[in-house]
């Protein structure tokens, strides 16, 4: 009897344990995280910009705290990189923002990794550019729920074709409205529990699309913000990229009422942050640069967090932070150790948060895109032209006062010469596209990733959202380094357009020893699409809606190789128009 009386007890008290761990982990704090993609600092009523009036998220700088001095990365890939995993983009093996030098190395632990360790449920709605293929994909790397899009830039903002866990699916009105229904969806779901919602906006990247309900309100008004040099500006660019910030800013209004309604608001982290600097010559405090550069124009960002009756209100930080400051901070604010593979390049700012007067280690923060690195202390800012600047008399970067600090000067250049003798230099390398990952049904192999061969074209320069085209003659083709991962048979379909003149091309598709052929008997021409929605001239590629056909069952074996897709047989003039090949995994 009293053996089992001591039984009982030992029981009783491993069970209280293992609720004390779920209790913890039921009262860590949910975590927000909103990265809107080429917004400047500038694009913000609360910055000053009188052009547009942002009072929700205005209203999350004066219920938090702001960082005066935040930096993120000149271009989109680096910086989504460093929010995360906590550590310099260079080192991750980020080189490109499209063809597969967007992509996160495999042996680094992301931000919802560490949170899903702690018992959180994530989800990624928006644009991931880290990567398509699993192991790349975002489910593959630590979010429960993606809802989006992996690659770069997008085509089409209005019910576009996107994905939901790796299956293409038809979006629902504009993009940014869903992404944020989508989150509204999930935040509802996951009450109870702790979760990590990341929403990675699309806007206002072009093309420069935008419901009629914001752009309205732009398009007859006279801007009294003007760009530095006015005589660049773009004005209905402005009006249109402020559009699409007062739109974010709406969304945002929206989740704040979810999280006020579902009584969360005392348990729930807000961040907002943007990817670059401004995507066009437009009003940003005067700073030199804009998306691309290492100027401060082109790297400071807003930095927003809130968290209702725990971080002080209105609160001012001036220290310098950069984005991989962002993982160890949410890490240290939701109570968790965050156990990465590789060691943090950035510092926990909780320091900064709460402290009046904390003490801050001085230090650097450098900027590097396209062969061009500046460096940033509390005071100074060295840029890539060794010209350096005292920032809080001169943001602009107007006067070079390297004569004036010597020292200064010569402690700046060393820690750049240092700093790019001590990080890699990925360029393109030898990793290939995966395809049939053991874990997830499907694979794509868009255009984007492709490499065309002969007179085969790219429908832009801009590959994210092309599709190949001017596919006349046999000896052309589009080719894909990959490797696949796992033995089996896999339906492979290709989406194509192709004219009724064309119809009857025969395409050939190869790999190693394997190869499927399929004639093309219907044909599907539709129109160009884009421009009806496009409030100035896009950049980008225009899109179109694509046709799956199923080539067959082809056998794959694990194993490294060109994956090659020709035409053994033309009719017409032309072959097809090519955008996305789809493998779903049999068995």
């Amino acid at each position: 009897m009293k053996f089992f009386l001591k039984f009982l007890l030992l029981v009783l008290l491993i069970g209280c344990v293992d609720k004390k761990d779920d209790l913890k982990a039921l009262t860590r704090p949910n975590i927000i995280l909103i990265v809107t993609d080429d917004q400047g600092w500038g694009d913000l009523s609360f910055n000053g910009n009188s052009n547009l009036e942002t009072p929700n998220l205005d209203h999350l700088a004066k219920t938090g705290v702001y960082f005066e001095n935040f930096y993120v990365q000149p271009v989109c890939s680096p910086t989504r990189a460093e929010i995360l995993c906590g550590r310099q983009f260079q080192r991750l093996g980020v080189y490109a923002t499209s063809a597969g030098g967007e992509r996160l190395n495999l042996d680094e632990t992301t931000l919802a990794e560490v949170f899903k360790k702690a018992g959180y449920q994530t989800a990624a709605y928006g644009k991931w550019h880290s990567g398509m293929q699993p192991p790349y994909h975002p489910n593959s790397r630590g979010f429960d729920d993606f809802y989006g899009f992996a690659s770069g830039h997008w085509g089409n903002y209005f019910s576009p074709i996107i994905e939901h866990n790796s299956k293409l699916v038809k979006g629902n009105g504009f993009l940014a409205d869903d992404l944020t229904s989508k989150g509204l969806e999930f935040i509802t779901k996951n009450k109870e529990k702790p979760f990590l919602l990341y929403l990675p906006y699309n806007t206002p990247h072009s093309p420069m699309q935008v419901p009629d309900k914001y752009w309205n309100k732009f398009v007859d008004k006279e801007l009294a913000k003007k760009h530095r040099d006015s005589t660049i500006e773009d004005v209905t660019f402005t009006k249109a990229a402020l559009a699409m910030v007062e739109n974010i800013d709406h969304n945002v209004g929206r989740i704040v009422a979810k999280l006020q309604e579902l009584n969360l608001e005392e348990n729930t982290i807000l961040v907002y942050l943007s990817d670059n600097g401004p995507n066009g010559w437009r009003w940003n405090g005067g700073m030199r640069g804009r998306k691309g550069s290492t100027d401060e124009g082109g790297v400071r960002s807003p930095l927003f967090i809130s968290w209702k009756n725990t971080i002080p209100e209105s609160k001012n930080i001036n220290q310098i932070a950069s984005a991989i400051d962002i993982l160890p901070t949410l890490a240290g604010l939701a109570g968790i150790e965050p156990k990465t593979l590789k060691p943090l390049d950035g510092i926990n700012m909780e320091s900064l948060i709460f402290e009046e007067n904390p003490y801050w280690e001085s230090r650097f923060i450098y900027n590097h895109w396209n062969e061009k690195t500046s460096v940033r202390s509390q005071e100074f800012r060295l840029d890539h032209e060794n010209r350096l600047y005292h920032i809080p008399s001169d943001r602009g970067q107007t006067k070079d006062v390297s004569k004036n600090y010597p020292e200064v000067y010569t402690s700046l250049l060393n820690a750049k010469e240092n700093w790019l003798e001590e990080v890699p230099h990925p360029s393109a390398n030898s990793r290939p596209f995966t395809v049939g990952h053991p874990d997830f049904k499907t694979t794509q192999l868009p255009a984007r990733d492709g490499i065309s061969h002969g007179g085969i074209k790219r429908s832009n320069k801009y590959p994210n959202c092309s599709f190949f085209t001017n596919w006349k003659s046999l000896e052309d083709k589009i080719s894909w380094d990959i490797e696949v991962l796992s033995d089996s048979d896999y339906e492979v379909i290709v989406y194509y357009t192709c004219t009724q003149k064309n119809v009857g091309s025969t395409l050939l598709l190869e790999f190693d020893s394997g190869n499927l052929s399929k004639t093309i008997t219907e044909s599907h021409d539709p129109q160009l699409k884009g421009m009806e929605n496009d409030r100035t001239p896009r950049i980008e590629s225009y899109v179109k809606d694509f046709k799956p056909l199923s080539m067959g069952i082809m056998k794959l074996k694990k194993g490294k190789g060109q994956l090659t897709l020709k035409a053994s047989q033309i009719i017409g003039e032309e072959v097809i128009d090519f955008r996305l090949l789809l493998f779903t995994r049999l068995n």
